[in-house]
This record gives C-alpha cells, structure tokens and sequence, in this order.
C-alpha cells in the first residue's frame, strides 16, 4: 500500500456511466452498464436484494438499535452505482438507531451516473422519493475527490470519486460495516484485487463486517489474506449463495510511518467547545459542531461578522495552479464543498447569490498560465472552461476586452450575514470578549476572559482558533507563522438604469454584481500591514484596478452621472492572514518544543525518521490562514476540525488533511535546519 505522502492523482473529471435501460417483462427498465456489460441491481427486486444482501447480512438493525457510541456508526461501500443501498442504509438508521445517534456513509465510485440517470433509476422506488431528492439536490459534480453531502442532521454522506482502491488506500477514516459491491468479479477483475481487500483490513474499526452478494474464489481468498473472517449464507434470489464477514482485529495503519508527526490525537470529550473568533473561519466550525450535536460557546471581541468577515459581498473563488498541487486540490475541495453547503444551509439564497466566476487573463503571462491549466486538468464544464472575450462579455453583460476562465459553480456572498446566520445555529451561544490565555487544565482547556460584564474564564473541553492574524498571540500558537495582509474594498452607489456587472468578474481584484444598489470592488493586498483605517489612496488603486478589470466601464458610469473621485467613495479596509506557503492551517495544534525535541534528528538526515508520533496541545484547533479565498477554504477546513474533533472519517484524502496540518511548517523548518 503507498505511503500516505504518495502523489494523488491529476485533478481530472470521470467519465460518466454510460447505460442502457432494457426493459423487463412486466414493461419496467433498469440500468444496465456498457462499461462492466451487467446490471446495477437485481432486476428481480433490487430494493429486496439490498436488504438481504448488505442490510441484513452486516446485522445493521440490531447494531443500529444498540448504537449508544458519541462517534457515528460508519458503512463503507466500494461502488455506489444508483445509491440505491446507501439510501437502504439511510432508512433502516432512520427505523432502528436512537434519536442520539449518527450514520456516516462512504461510497466509491469511478463511473458516476449523469444527474438525470440517477433520477431514472432512483423513481423505481417512490418510498424512497424524498430521500431521493436530497441526495439528487446535492449530487456532486464528476471530480476527482471527496464530495461531503448531508443527507440530513444526523446522516452524512462522502461520496469518494475515483478507483476504489485507490480512493479507499487514501480514506482517513475507520469503517464499522462494509457493503462489498461493484459488479462481478468476471465483469470487474480490476477491482477485486488484493489491493483492495488490504485497503477495507486497514480502514476497518476493530469488529467491523462485510456483505458481499459474490462467493467468487479471487474474493474468498483476498478477503483472508487481508485478515476477514468470511462464511457463506444463503443469497438472494437465483444466487443460492453469498458472502458474510467480520474483522477482529485490524492491521496497524502504516501510511504514517513517514510521517509520524501527522498523526491525528486521540479523540477527547466534546460536550462542550469554545470556538474564538466568529468570523467565516470560526462561524463555521462553530455550527459544524453544533449540527453534530456539541454544545458551542463562539466567542470574539467584536460579534459575528466583524475583521476581514464583515464585509456586504465577498466573491467564492479560487485560482487553481496550472500544474497540479496538493494546494489546488485542496482549493478546487473547497470551492465545491462551499457550493453544496451554502445550497444546503440557504436554498433561498439570501446570503450568496450563484451566477459563476469570470477569472479574466488581462495580460500575456496570464494568458499562458491559463492555457497549461486547461491543457493539465480536464475538468468539466461544470466546473471551470475556457471562455472568449465575447463570451466573457455576454456573462458579465459588460463589453470585455479579455477571455479566461468561467467557473459555473461560483458566486458572490454576503460574508457578514453568512456569519451572523451561522452564529445563531441552535446549539451556539455567543459572546462578545476578548480571549487574553490559554491554559490546559485536567478536563480541558481554562479561557481568561476581558469584557465588560462578561465572566473573567470560561471552561471547555476544547478550544478551537480562528482568529486569523490575531491567531498567533496565544502561548501555544507563537510559533505557527502567519503574516498579515491588509485589504480594502470600496463602494459606489449605483443609480437606476447604471450598467453594472452580471457576474463576480476577477483579474488583478474583483467586482461583484450590485447589492442593494452598491457595487463592490476591489480588494487591495497589502501584506505585513495591520492598519485598517480606510484610506483615499487605496480607493484610488481599487478604481484604477476596476478600469483594467473592465475597460471602459468607469466612462460608461460617467455617463449615468456617477462620481469616480476616489474621495467621494465608501469602503472597508481589515485585515487578513494568510501562510508563507498560502494554504490555510486546520488541525490540531501541535506542542513546536515537542516536535523540535522528538524530530532533531531530521535536520541532521531527513531520512531518519523517528517513530513517534506528533505531540499536541491536547484539544486545541486552528482554523486560519485563509487569505483572500476564505468562502472556498474556511467551510471545508471547519469540516476537518468537527470531523476529526467528533472521530469521523474526514472530509479530504488523507494526504490533503495532512497538507493542511498547522505544524507542517514545523517540519520543513526542522528539515532545512532553521
């Protein structure tokens, strides 16, 4: 099995399956797959063959029943084909488990269904409809990658796009019952290999089953060599009979030993987070937690929204690397997480708006930039495209004189609202304080609090950081680097009748569609700034930014009447932060003297890697480092930290979530011998 440090694959779209519809006798259709020649369920009764071949078989009614765990009861399913027995999963949770408890799903797939496929396929079963339709709402794109949907407050899905054994190699997550599907071994030799049996043996939790409707020798075997325990049952229908399994005790995880210091700690009492710091960063991690029943304190000196989160509009973009990163596969993560979470959490889309993203290439350099990006990664349409100037200028509704790259599934959001809606989440109480220290205690962590009337320390059982630029002021996260980065947007009302974009359009900064009437623009970078006085020479930059963006927009506003002079304009200057190497910190925090003792040996020979794992301040999180593009990376990062604070799988490969490990500096530091 490769290291957890191997190489992820090129960011790609899949190729969608391609099906056929036969009909039955009674008249009924059903899927069946060009790629593999064989159907996706039985055409007997495949809702029958689910129950009895994975429900059942992995005992999950009675195990459901008895689940009492604070984690969620993990299935696992290599191929999730029509989605058919996740859905099955989802309803015999609903039937059997406590209202305390939580499922969480995951499901490869190679060879997605188109969107309407699935639909097809899916109203075969009309008591399924409604589960149906909220999986249909959120159905990822066909990227490369893992794709979190929320089925509903206490069911998550991760759909894991891309070969099973691949996908499952690099799950940082545990598995308690496993669905063993795919189509026949004979159909699909590719995927019942050693590889993957090994794969399921290491993400397993101690104890975990299997269900598999093949008794084929290549999965008997495989299934042993890994460690299971199989035996045959009776199947279902014409098969006379199938597979049943357990696993007692799971092989060590390996992928670490090159890593050590990114291993995650132990899972700690949750009953009660402080969160500091409620802009986007926090807020989010804030009701992460509290959708996942833990009770939140969000704390900040100013309220929700404030510092570089207050803003009206902000623009939920990314620029992607014209070769592929671990930085751009965690952005391009990011940008399609955002999306179906703010779907989720505001179908009615008072807080953001969608319309897409024009990343305009305004000058040769970026011109050639874009075309490599396009060359490197196929994604699809969906998703990012090239795009004329002429077609630039009909999805901005303003004459442009440059092309670049569309990305459909981007938008504009209002950040100060967002924060405000998710600080209310139920389950979150907030309070208006300044955090002064830190201090560990035997049951957790002990606030010392300033603010007028506020109590003077606050208990919890861990303690989250989001504080941006102002994250490195505690004891414990002095050493995590962060620089500061001023920015200042500014606004000008718009008359009745003004021409204004149609579309956040970006190139050296960014415009937004009107809100209320204002155009927003800009933003200046200025780094290792802290001032956040509003000031006249940054509305001038912004206005002259706004003119390359958009030539001849400015004479076109002149002629409705609207004023350009840079002192006349409204706007908002904060700070934010970001990371030398520009890819947000999410994890834990860890103990630097710690690390710097137990990893010394690395700065005289890299290649002598101790074998113990990476000291924490127990409890402790950073969210931060976020940048300009926080509506792409704070939700998804704020995933991370409830999903490993609540001991779930996680949301990202297991490579991704160690590139975004707050100590990774630590280590490269060490390494050159700083």
């Amino acid at each position: 099995m490769p290291p957890v440090h191997d190489a992820l694959p090129p960011l790609a779209g899949l190729t969608p399956a391609h099906l056929d519809w036969p009909r039955a006798a009674d008249g009924t259709a059903s899927p069946h797959s060009r790629e593999f020649e064989d159907v996706y369920f039985s055409r007997h009764d495949g809702r029958a063959e689910t129950r009895h071949v994975f429900i059942e078989a992995n005992r999950l009614p009675q195990r459901l029943r008895d689940w009492r765990e604070a984690r969620p009861f993990v299935v696992g399913e290599t191929g999730f084909g029509t989605g058919l027995n996740m859905l099955c999963a989802w309803a015999c949770f609903d039937e059997h488990a406590p209202p305390e408890a939580r499922l969480h799903l995951i499901s490869t797939e190679l060879y997605p269904l188109a969107h309407e496929d699935l639909s097809r396929a899916l109203s075969a079963w009309p008591d399924l409809a409604d589960r149906a339709a909220t999986l249909l709402a959120q159905w990822p794109q066909p990227v490369r990658g893992v794709h979190r949907l929320w089925l509903d407050t206490r069911v998550t899905l991760d759909l894991h796009f891309g070969d099973t054994t691949e996908r499952l190699q690099r799950l940082d997550g545990r598995v308690d019952a496993w669905f063993l599907d795919g189509f026949a071994p004979a159909r699909n030799p590719a995927m019942w290999q050693p590889a993957l049996f090994e794969a399921m043996a290491a993400r397993s939790r101690p104890g975990a089953t299997l269900a598999t409707f093949t008794c084929a020798g290549v999965v008997k075997r495989g299934l042993a060599a890994a460690g299971f325990r199989w035996r045959k049952v009776p199947g279902f229908g014409r098969k006379r009979e199938m597979l049943a399994g357990e696993l007692d005790h799971p092989p060590a995880d390996q992928r670490r030993r090159h890593t050590p210091w990114f291993m995650p700690p132990a899972p700690l009492p949750r009953r009660h987070v402080a969160v500091i710091g409620s802009g986007i960063a926090g807020a989010s991690v804030a009701a992460c937690l509290a959708r996942r029943g833990v009770r939140v304190t969000l704390i900040d000196r100013e309220g929700p929204g404030a510092g570089a989160s207050g803003n009206a509009q902000g623009v939920l973009y990314i620029k992607l690397a014209a070769e592929t990163n671990d930085q751009s596969r965690c952005y391009l993560a990011g940008l399609l997480h955002s999306r179906r979470w703010l779907e989720a959490i505001d179908p009615g889309r008072t807080l953001w708006q969608p319309g897409g993203v024009l990343q305009l290439a305004t000058h040769a350099r970026e011109q050639r930039r874009q075309a490599r990006f396009v060359d490197n990664h196929p994604l699809p349409e969906g998703v990012v495209h090239a795009i004329d100037a002429a077609g630039a200028s009909r999805l901005a509704g303003l004459p442009l004189e440059h092309g670049g790259l569309a990305y459909p599934c981007g938008g504009w959001v209002r950040p100060d609202a967002l924060c405000r809606h998710l600080a209310a989440s139920p389950g979150v109480t907030s309070l208006c304080a300044e955090v002064r220290s830190l201090h560990a205690t035997a049951s957790g962590w002990r606030l010392t609090l300033s603010g007028d009337g506020d109590p003077d320390h606050l208990e919890a059982d861990q303690v989250v950081i989001a504080t941006a630029s102002q994250a490195q002021r505690f004891a414990q996260t002095a050493e995590i680097p962060l620089q500061p980065v001023r920015g200042q947007v500014s606004t000008l009302k718009l008359p009745e009748g003004a021409p204004a974009p149609q579309r956040a359009v970006c190139a050296g900064g960014y415009v937004t569609p009107p809100l209320n009437g204002e155009l927003t623009f800009g933003a200046t970078f200025q780094p290792k700034q802290r001032d956040p006085g509003v000031t006249t020479a940054d509305h001038q930059a912004n206005l002259e930014e706004l003119a390359r963006t958009l030539p001849g927009y400015p004479e076109q506003l002149a002629a409705h009447g609207v004023g350009l002079e840079a002192s006349a304009l409204e706007g908002r200057a904060a700070i934010r932060a970001a990371s030398p190497d520009k890819t947000p910190y999410a994890g834990p925090v860890p103990d630097a003297a710690g690390w710097r003792e137990d990893y010394a040996l690395l700065a005289k020979d890299a290649t002598r890697v101790p074998d113990t794992p990476g000291r924490h301040h127990a409890g402790l999180w950073i969210s931060a480092a976020h940048g300009s593009r926080g509506l792409a990376s704070a939700p998804l990062c704020a995933e991370v930290i409830a999903s490993r604070i609540c001991d779930e799988p996680m949301p990202l490969e297991a490579p991704l979530i160690d590139h975004l490990h707050p100590g990774r500096r630590l280590i490269r530091d060490l390494i050159q011998g700083k």
